[in-house]
């Protein structure tokens, strides 16, 4: 976590405050330090209703606006935490993308894909693994990678308990159990 030249974002607002892990940025140093606690693991405040927890009791409030229904999408009927969240979310119903690429122009709906898309064009891939060295555009396949390092299998078949490092893998086993697949001899 480190301080950068002054970022402005979309919003307009300058964020110079950023997160080294996931490059998410902030206005305010005590907002990326609460953020860099969910990096660490460390969740100090619970909710009561759906028992999830949250690095700062600011992010729990928030998250309580799900419960509460204050924050309810008109086509679907799913609960937000706050507004900006709901507006994304009703952009899957309308289709709207307002970020558009300048080298391809593809479309997104979120700023966030549309940084993750341009690395395809860059060649950009800042997530690298400490133990091979191959390298990543996305945070996520840089910690689905290191399952093959650690052997964690987080995704566990409830019929037969076999486990898979990745969720697709699991999804396409258990079409064995509803019949949508027959076996092949090949094991998953």
């Amino acid at each position: 976590m480190k301080v950068e030249d002054d970022v402005t974002e979309d919003d307009g607002k300058l964020r110079p405050y950023l997160c080294t892990v996931c490059d998410k940025r902030f206005t305010r140093k005590y907002a990326l330090n609460s953020h860099a606690r969910k990096h660490t693991g460390e969740n100090l405040y619970m909710c009561s209703i759906c028992r999830r927890t949250f690095t700062s009791d600011t992010y729990l409030y928030t998250h309580m606006n799900v419960h509460r229904g204050k924050y309810r999408c008109s086509e679907c009927g799913k609960c937000f935490p706050n507004s900006e969240c709901l507006t994304l979310h009703q952009r899957a119903h309308s289709g709207e993308k307002p970020y558009k690429c300048g080298d391809c122009g593809g479309r997104f709906s979120r700023i966030s894909r549309l940084r993750i898309h341009s690395r395809v064009h860059s060649g950009e891939r800042p997530y690298r693994c400490h133990v091979c060295e191959k390298a990543f555009r996305q945070f996520y396949h840089l910690i689905r990678h290191s399952r093959c390092h650690t052997g964690d299998k987080p995704y566990k078949c409830h019929v037969c308990g076999k486990a898979f490092g990745r969720s697709e893998h699991m999804f396409r086993h258990m079409k064995l159990h509803t019949g949508e697949r027959a076996p092949t001899g090949v094991s998953d």
